[in-house]
């Protein structure tokens, strides 16, 4: 019986190494990935707002609420551990990062700022009816593109 168990242990070891030395990509990949998928949220609540913004699908008070707060409250959380220094699209693989963006971590900075009262503002206003969000949806965009535009690689 302790020799079945052992065995069993032991290939749950194996098993557990080689599926995190498959999925480790460096040592910056946990950040990396982490950034992404904060990234996929931004992108899938503002797919909500804008779908509703643009027309494309029906405005929703209840909805545009909460893809706001969402919004808002990832705008709030602490990201800095995300970007360490290594971690740009010349260094690690998988990212699109541009290396300017620690060069200028001020600026990048800044323009989170930017995201986060935009953010802030179309939480105050996203269940006022569709006008007062498509007000807000503005900012949000403006964001998005200068970092995008300034430290990410083109698609």
């Amino acid at each position: 019986m302790f020799k079945k168990i052992s065995l069993i242990c032991a290939g749950l070891a194996v098993a557990a190494t080689a599926t995190f030395a498959g999925s480790h990509q460096g040592p910056h990949a946990g950040a990396i990935k982490a950034r992404q998928s904060h990234m996929q949220l931004y992108a899938f609540n503002l797919g909500i707002l804008g779908g509703m913004a643009r027309g494309n699908m029906e405005y929703n008070a209840e909805a545009a609420v909460a893809a706001a707060a969402n919004m808002a409250a990832l705008t709030s959380l602490a990201q800095s551990a995300y970007w360490p220094a290594g971690s740009d699209n010349a260094s690690a693989e998988g990212t699109k990062a541009l290396p300017n963006l620690w060069t200028d971590f001020a600026g990048a900075a800044k323009i989170g700022g930017d995201l986060a009262a935009a953010s802030a503002n179309l939480a105050a206003v996203a269940g006022d009816g569709l006008e007062a969000l498509q007000g807000a949806m503005g900012p949000i965009g403006g964001a998005c593109g200068a970092c995008h535009k300034a430290y990410r690689e083109a698609q």
